[in-house]
């Protein structure tokens, strides 16, 4: 597979590095208060649009918008750009057609869990679709819709009275891997309107992105999408073990006791911590750099485990997730998304049918 092997993580330490000679750390350095202002007039500039906006004067709050809490507004966000790649050969563009047209037969597809399917084709989220079943507004040809129901293509279902046009995973899903930065949430939407990831990527038309895990704000690196929910559950179950790999910059540096309790484990808030392997990878004055794996993603766990012993970690990157790892090509803020074959390579490595669903 292209771009998707396991690296060592120097390339990415060398960037990070690079990055403090340039511009000074991330961490320290005071974002321009005007950030978010320049970047809507440059958006404004490119589109050949004036950048002086005259707005009506604003209508007086009635008393319950006067209760609610002020919802921030944000400012238009720059697409990431896809990371350009050479085409393969005949062969392989063949063969990425050909599985790029491959579709399963609805005796393929089978049955599918009704509130799944409804979200699979747009209606809303599972819970969401789980509380118009149990109120009783979904029916399956005719009948009222239970929970755990099963449905398969040609049945009738109506949500509401209104007959559903549902959509099967009947081809193979997406992938796309991109290089966060730091500053943006892992979320569909922030109330006070900063920056997504989502605002980043690319517009799906039939389905939507899920993320794989995720980074908190302050972290930056490998973040992986799909339109396959059971792949994204595979991947970050714990059940499954997946290993997540690491570039820790820390202020100070670990005792050889240290380095051998993270391995042996310590115990957090939430319960117990390990890492796999951490070894140090260099470092100058006050900072020092480690390569660390673990194989869960609990909520600012990397960060909550140097904390234990009192260190802070001024830079986090992770440069691999699973089978991949973070293309040394891929910049901040840039996606590349994995071709057909690629894919097809990582539902064999997930265990999963061709359309990313679980195998039974």
């Amino acid at each position: 597979m292209r771009n998707t092997r396991a690296r060592r993580p120097q390339p990415a330490i060398r960037q990070a590095k690079a990055d403090e000679n340039n511009r000074g750390d991330l961490v320290r350095r005071k974002a321009p208060r005007t950030a978010d202002a320049n970047e809507w007039h440059s958006n404004k500039a490119a589109l050949g649009q004036p950048s002086v906006v005259r707005r009506k004067p604003a209508a007086a709050a009635t008393p319950d918008e006067a209760a609610q809490p002020p919802q921030a507004r944000k400012a238009p966000v720059t697409r990431a750009k896809k990371l350009a790649v050479r085409a393969g050969s005949q062969k392989e563009v063949a063969r990425q057609k050909q599985l790029r047209e491959k579709r399963l037969t609805p005796a393929q597809i089978g049955e599918e869990r009704l509130q799944k399917a409804l979200a699979f084709s747009g209606w809303g989220s599972r819970r969401e679709v789980e509380t118009w079943i149990a109120q009783g507004k979904v029916t399956v040809n005719g009948a009222v819709a239970e929970l755990g129901c099963k449905i398969k293509p040609g049945d009738d279902v109506r949500v509401a009275g209104k007959r559903v046009q549902l959509r099967w995973p009947d081809r193979l899903p997406r992938v796309l891997l991109y290089h966060k930065q730091e500053g943006e949430l892992v979320t569909r939407d922030d109330p006070q309107g900063r920056v997504t990831v989502f605002d980043r990527l690319p517009k799906l038309a039939s389905s939507k992105w899920i993320a794989i895990g995720r980074l908190d704000f302050n972290t930056s690196g490998l973040l992986l999408f799909t339109t396959s929910g059971d792949l994204a559950n595979h991947m970050t179950h714990p059940r499954f073990e997946i290993e997540r790999e690491y570039a820790v910059r820390i202020l100070g540096e670990l005792t050889d006791e240290q380095m051998k309790a993270f391995k042996d484990g310590i115990t957090l808030e939430d319960g117990p911590a390990r890492f796999e392997r951490i070894e140090a990878t260099g470092g100058e004055g006050a900072n020092h750099w480690y390569n660390a794996v673990l194989k869960e993603g609990r909520n600012r766990e990397v960060r909550r485990m140097f904390e234990h012993f009192g260190l802070t970690v001024s830079r986090l990157i992770r440069v691999r997730f699973g089978m991949f790892g973070l293309p040394p090509r891929l910049k901040r803020g840039q996606f590349y998304e994995l071709n057909e074959t690629e894919v097809l390579a990582v539902m064999k490595w997930s265990g999963l049918k061709l359309n990313g669903e679980a195998k039974e």
